[in-house]
């Protein structure tokens, strides 16, 4: 057998316990051999993205980096997350030191700003960090060997005073091509910022679109942006059009490389958060973990597609589904967005908002977003909920505390069990578990397990173990003066597994 056929193959096998897919070719065979079986296998290497955290002096910022404890070997491996900023300044001081001759005053700079904000040492510990200020920059950072496989990052900011106080919560996210924002807004009483991070050594070139209720926003400054390479970016929304909307859509796809994507949004009566993307355009959505004493829930969606969408809306509660009294359907419109106000639908009760094509032969694709505020007057707090794929194989919320978490589960469909791991803590404290039933329609808002002897924070990992698909968000409470200061994550599958074919052939035409 040719040593170079054998390398192919081998390749490809490492190939998709990386990206998920594989096809391994013969020579002579005319095409990829077909795959009778599949097996599933942890992936290899996990990018995250974590954007600027923000823009007040007065902003606190906790990372917390966490891999699930998986059992079997390979190698250890490294999860960090440095400064996008780290590679440009080495560089720059380097390229000065070498002018002025000093080697060695360059080595010593350049390993300062290689140092990494936060280091992940061991699966199933999490590790923290902390930074403060408006000028902290954006986090690129690469999992590798056991690290990989379900590696997260939650980034955590707190800001007590001024239009941009709030507790904003992020879990830093893959690069990727495109992403769909609703929820955004271009009002006077909005700064919304979208965050494009590039992971790359090449600079990625982005373009914005803009869509509210009548349909797109004209702009002339949202194509090609430039983000440089290993670099971050933000654009504030308000500046690429001149129309005021309070309900937009933002779409942002890249020409050329990867980006990860989110938007910051500021309002000077409730505050600020981070708005991540919504699940990929679906007939059916999932928007779990609307907190039970929510004064007001605004649903936003939209159809990027040609047709129309007319959705059923309803609210899976503690004990089953109902129909929100005068907003049991919307309509929405091709690539206009569609916002309606909900108000208190929860009636002190968590649930999660189910969206379902109003007739069965026309499902057409949309994207959707909550917008949830709690409390009233000045004591106000917004947090947002995108739509979401369900918890899967796993799904991880890293930086809980020993008080404050909520854990939000709904099975839209049949009854589903979950099993919930709280991690060891940060700073010590031993790992314990909880299985939870779900019944089909219903929503189980819960104070998760904290691990015993706790010390610093954890992480909750949640992992299906029989019945239909489960959605999950946990929702984290950090009150200030008053203020019951919130941010919701919401947890879909991690992808810290892949399947991989295993492809059944004769080897022998292969062989000399």
């Amino acid at each position: 057998m040719k040593s170079t056929s054998l390398s192919l193959i081998a390749g490809a096998v490492a190939l998709a316990a990386v990206t998920g897919f594989a096809a391994v070719s013969v020579p002579g065979d005319g095409g990829a051999t077909e795959a009778k079986a599949t097996t599933r296998l942890p992936v290899e290497q996990s990018s995250l993205l974590c954007p600027a955290p923000g823009l007040s002096d007065l902003a606190e910022t906790t990372y917390t980096s966490f891999t699930p404890a998986t059992k079997g070997g390979g190698e250890a491996g490294t999860a960090e997350l440095r400064s996008s900023t780290a590679k440009k300044d080495a560089e720059t001081d380097a390229a000065k030191d070498d002018k002025d001759k000093s080697k060695s005053k360059s080595k010593d700079k350049k390993a300062e700003t290689d140092k990494p904000v936060v280091a992940l040492k061991e699966p199933g510990k999490p590790a923290t960090a902390d930074v403060s200020g408006s000028d902290a920059p954006a986090l690129v950072g690469t999992a590798t060997g056991r690290l990989a496989p379900g590696w997260t990052t939650q980034q955590t900011t707190t800001v007590e005073a001024g239009d941009a106080r709030g507790l904003l919560g992020v879990s830093c996210t893959a690069p990727d091509t495109e992403f769909w924002f609703p929820a955004a807004s271009t009002a006077k009483s909005r700064q919304d910022y979208v965050n494009l991070t590039n992971p790359d050594d090449t600079a990625a070139v982005a373009d914005i679109e803009l869509y509210g209720p009548d349909g797109t926003l004209k702009s002339d400054v949202g194509e090609g942006i430039t983000v440089p390479a290993g670099s971050g970016v933000r654009v504030l929304i308000s500046t690429l059009t001149s129309t005021a909307a309070d309900d937009v859509t933002v779409h942002v796809t890249t020409r050329t490389g990867r980006v990860g994507a989110v938007v910051r949004t500021a309002d000077s009566t409730t505050g600020s958060d981070w708005l991540t993307a919504s699940a990929a355009p679906a007939g059916t959505l999932v928007l779990p973990g609307i907190p039970a004493d929510a004064t007001s829930v605004r649903l936003v969606a939209f159809a990027p597609g040609e047709d129309d969408a007319d959705l059923t809306v309803k609210l899976l509660g503690k004990t089953g589904a109902f129909a929100p009294v005068g907003h049991e359907e919307l309509h929405v419109k091709s690539r206009m967005t569609a916002g309606v106000d909900l108000k208190n639908l929860t009636r002190g009760e968590a649930g999660s908002l189910l969206l379902t094509p109003a007739r069965k032969d026309r499902a057409t694709p949309v994207v959707a977003a909550l917008r949830v505020v709690r409390g009233k007057g000045a004591n106000q707090e917004v947090g947002y909920i995108p739509a979401t794929g369900p918890v899967g194989a796993q799904a991880t919320a890293a930086d809980n505390r020993a008080k404050g978490s909520v854990l939000s589960l709904t099975a839209p469909g049949a009854a589903g069990t979950v099993k919930v791991t709280a991690s060891a803590g940060s700073k010590g404290g031993t790992p314990v578990s909880k299985t939870y039933k779900v019944a089909a329609g219903t929503t189980v808002a819960v104070t998760p397990p904290v691990p015993a002897g706790l010390k610093g924070t954890y992480a909750l990992t949640v992992e299906t173990q029989s019945g239909g698909p489960v959605h999950a968000a946990r929702t984290l409470t950090l009150p200030r003066d008053g203020i019951p200061m919130f941010t919701v994550q919401t947890l879909p599958d991690d992808g810290g597994t892949v399947e991989v074919p295993a492809a059944v052939q004769d080897l022998s035409v292969l062989d000399d």
